[in-house]
């Protein structure tokens, strides 16, 4: 039998996929998870807003606070969400900070995150409370094994968990709904960041999470500056106004939104990210960019020394292990990261790890599999050469 490595279908091309977008054509952009796109009806539908505001600013902003709220109401129901336990936000880690700051917690109470958590987010935790830091080898085989991780670092003094629904550099599932689950039945509040999930996941609040947060401007094809924050009944009432305003009397989330001469322009063309997203049939676009993502990572995964993680089939992310020299550093990843970038022309994310760091690919509906192609074969010569 051949022990030659076996080469992988390549996915098709989404229809006029990459027409949607203005991105440099002479870029591989594979890191789609870090900072989205916005489509080109988008980015128009958020120029028309603009242009609204500048031809009368009065009439803009006494209306600004309702049409939030219309704006609210058409996200709330593409991501299937109670419309007035959700408000708007600019991104996960103000969600978070608010989040945090209506828990309460006692001076001895703890907060339990992990090592996978993204950095701005678990600082906003230890802002507000002492945390436990859960180590989760990135090599664990699947979410069973991450579940049970994170409860055997349970004790009495763990109040809250503020855990990732999807991991940033790492690509995986944290908070599932067993999880979650688990954690409600031991009295522990739940905290979930989903960055990530909005978009990509079919249903993001799977598990009814306490406080659950996430970007539109990734896989939701918002423009930046758009994120959403839901949060029980229980809860609604405490979460914080981030600044004083005229809206602050009719509570959440109208207080949480509303910040007087704000830039909404993004927030209220963010419905028409998910709207776009229906229309190209969603499952569609999950389905293909998933595909993409495992072509990716199964090429970088036929390089010496590249292992890959486990991952889940749902999502548009695949991160692997780099040979133990490579992005051992925050410094020697950002440095590989541009190196990948100056030689080869594709984005992507490097992501350190002691003893040794990875790379995470995305896969979305502008990308060609000639892309992962090129970063392969690049990747390759660039590995040898050091």
């Amino acid at each position: 039998m051949s022990t030659a490595a076996r080469t992988p279908a390549a996915p098709g091309v989404f229809p006029a996929g990459a027409e949607l977008f203005r991105l440099d054509a002479r870029v591989a952009h594979l890191n789609h998870g870090s900072f989205g796109a916005v489509p080109v009806p988008v980015a128009r539908a958020q120029r028309r807003i603009s242009a609204e505001a500048a031809a009368d600013p009065d009439a803009f902003f006494l209306a600004a606070p309702d049409r939030l709220a219309a704006a609210r109401a058409r996200i709330a129901t593409r991501l299937g969400a109670d419309p007035d336990g959700l408000a708007l936000v600019t991104n996960a880690t103000e969600a978070a900070h608010l989040a945090l700051g209506a828990l309460r917690l006692a001076p001895d109470d703890e907060v339990l995150v992990t090592d996978h958590g993204y950095g701005t987010v678990v600082a906003a935790a230890a802002r507000r409370a002492r945390t436990v830091t859960v180590p989760l080898d990135p090599a664990l085989p699947d979410e069973e094994a991450v579940r049970r991780a994170v409860l055997a670092a349970l004790t009495p003094r763990v109040k809250v968990a503020l855990l990732d629904q999807i991991s940033s550099p790492t690509a995986r599932v944290v908070a599932g709904p067993a999880l979650l689950r688990d954690l409600a039945e031991r009295g522990v509040t739940t905290v979930v960041d989903g960055a990530h999930a909005p978009g990509m996941l079919a249903d993001p609040l799977a598990g009814h999470p306490d406080v659950w947060f996430g970007n539109l401007h990734k896989w939701g094809y918002a423009p930046p500056g758009s994120a959403v924050l839901a949060v029980v009944p229980a809860l609604r009432d405490r979460v914080p106004a981030p600044v004083p305003s005229w809206e602050d009397h009719r509570g959440f989330p109208r207080s949480v939104e509303y910040r007087a001469t704000a830039d909404y322009t993004g927030l209220l063309a963010a419905p028409e990210g998910l709207d776009l997203l229906a229309d190209l049939d969603a499952s569609a676009v999950r389905a293909h960019n998933s595909a993409l993502a495992a072509y990716g990572s199964e090429l970088l995964a036929g390089l010496p020394g590249v292992i890959p993680l486990p991952s889940d089939p749902r999502l548009a992310m695949r991160s692997l292990r780099l040979p133990e020299r490579f992005a051992r550093t925050k410094s020697e990843a950002e440095a590989l990261r541009e190196e990948v970038m100056a030689r080869l022309g594709c984005r992507v994310l490097i992501w350190p790890w002691e003893g040794g760091g990875g790379i995470r690919v995305s896969g979305q509906v502008y990308n060609r599999p000639d892309e992962y192609e090129r970063l392969s074969r690049g990747l390759r010569s660039l590995l040898d050469g050091r």
